[in-house]
């Protein structure tokens, strides 16, 4: 948590000076008035005004903060680029010369990584509306990964319908499922379906009958 104290002639100039101090604007602090100082008589006597004000927490600078610490902690070469947001998703890119050991196989520990800050960013969020979504990418991966994943589909409906066979696919997240799903719901050959429990569901691809 960020805060500063500030003193001033008055509560608003100690006000603007700790702010200033933090780079934010006054709608994302919290302002604590310690002393409201005193004029005093004639000059004489006078106190200066100080206040505290901290930085609010919101779910978007806790994922950050948490997403920078821990590749601090792993030692790794890697930068947040960039960031986004927009309707209630918070999108990280991810660049530097370790990312592949961040991505891992098939991105299960960018994966894991991705879900931990989703949890810790919305922790106390018990209102959907207020839950934001946390998405992390390290240089384009999501986007190959999702082609992969298409090209893996169709391949496998024309094994699937050339062999008459179920085509039982390896263990995948939700979204990797979703993807596979999406691209063969209109296919006219095949089936699919989901088998299994998590972390080791499976999408079947099936031959029509």
């Amino acid at each position: 948590m960020r805060e500063v104290e500030q003193t001033g002639r008055t509560v608003e100039e100690a006000t603007e000076k700790a702010i200033s101090e933090l780079g934010v604007t006054e709608d994302e602090v919290d302002i604590q008035i310690i002393d409201e100082g005193s004029r005093g008589i004639f000059g004489l006597g006078a106190k200066h005004a100080r206040v505290r004000v901290v930085v609010k927490s919101n779910p978007s600078s806790v994922a950050e903060k948490v997403l920078s610490d821990i590749l601090i902690c792993m030692n790794l070469d890697i930068k947040i680029i960039d960031k986004k947001e927009e309707n209630n998703i918070v999108r990280f890119c991810l660049s530097g010369d370790s990312l592949g050991i961040l991505i891992g196989r098939h991105g299960r520990t960018l994966d894991s990584l991705q879900l931990l800050l989703n949890i810790i960013a919305n922790k106390g969020n018990k209102e959907k509306k207020e839950r934001i979504r946390i998405v992390i990418d390290g240089e384009g991966y999501r986007e190959r990964r999702e082609k992969t994943l298409q090209g893996l589909a169709e391949k496998m409906a024309k094994k699937a319908y050339e062999t008459r066979k179920n085509i039982v696919l390896e263990p995948m997240l939700p979204y990797e499922r979703r993807i596979i799903h999406t691209v063969l719901q209109d296919n006219p050959y095949v089936n699919t379906y989901s088998q299994g429990d998590e972390p080791v569901r499976r999408v079947v691809v099936s031959p029509r009958k």
